[in-house]
């Protein structure tokens, strides 16, 4: 019984490939055929378009150049508005502050960014206002060109710049930047800078502000560790960190004098009023 069933097995499967192989011949001359009707002479396409050159023809390249300015603008955006606004001011102290309290990683670095975002945004509402009512809003409209509507919306900007600089007494930056982008003018105003030389010296006054407002934060905190690490040294304990025994201190100091709200309104009241 088991021999017959295997033996019927076998012959099944014997037939079904028969059965496949006929098929496969049967199939073979069609395709043959079809193959050997195709017709002979095959036609190219046509060639592709001189793209290049139409790149490279006056009114191509306008607009290939106009591409290329507006990508770079949208990839820099980000750093257009660091350089412009009270942002590396206002980081710089939030991360002096993190340093001096010695919390190491606390507040985290998302935080102190949020915080220095918002602070930012206003102290630089009145200035971005401005912009959009003299400048974006009509060229929307197409009230102006694209020319006028980058001058006036870099007047407003310009003007912020220029008085935080002169709020923070460094006008001997803008003459720095000034002798290598263009020497051969002595500017009486501002208005009269180019950017490429009022955007890095803004930078610069920036970072000294920044600088000078981190240490009026740290000498107390300073205080504070100095104090610990001579209560420590008179009680004979060498061994253990002033850090340590000092965080929970100035933590108390900090929390009692309402320090962030001390923080962020000398922040804001340190900007030139935008008027």
């Amino acid at each position: 019984m088991e021999g017959d069933r295997h033996r019927a097995l076998f012959h099944q499967l014997q037939t079904a490939l028969l059965i496949g192989l006929s098929l496969l011949a049967v199939a073979s001359p069609v395709y043959a055929q079809e193959a050997f009707n195709a017709p002979e002479n095959l036609e190219l396409s046509a060639p592709p378009q001189d793209l290049l050159g139409s790149w490279v023809r006056p009114e191509g390249l306008a607009a290939s150049i106009q591409i290329l300015v507006a990508l770079t603008v949208l990839t820099l955006l980000p750093a257009i508005i660091l350089m412009t606004t009270s942002f590396v001011r206002v980081l710089v102290v939030l991360a002096i502050l993190r340093q001096a309290i010695g919390t190491q990683q606390l507040p985290p670095s998302q935080v102190i960014t949020a915080l220095a975002f918002f602070v930012t945004v206003a102290v630089m509402t009145p200035v971005w206002h401005e912009t959009y009512r003299e400048a974006i809003r009509p060229y929307t409209e197409r009230k102006i060109t694209l020319e006028q509507a980058w001058e006036k919306g870099a007047s407003p900007i310009r003007r912020f710049m220029s008085l935080q600089i002169e709020r923070a007494g460094n006008a001997e930056d803008v003459w720095l930047f000034l002798r290598y982008v263009n020497p051969n003018t002595s500017p009486s105003t501002y208005d009269e800078v180019p950017l490429q030389a009022l955007i890095p010296a803004f930078m610069l006054s920036e970072l000294k502000t920044a600088f000078l407002i981190g240490f009026q934060i740290y000498v107390p905190f300073l205080i504070i560790d100095m104090v610990t690490a001579a209560v420590l040294l008179s009680l004979g304990m060498f061994m253990v960190p002033p850090a340590i025994l000092s965080l929970p201190f100035k933590l108390a100091l900090f929390v009692l004098l309402d320090g962030w709200h001390l923080v962020v309104g000398m922040l804001l009241e340190s900007f030139a009023p935008f008027a």
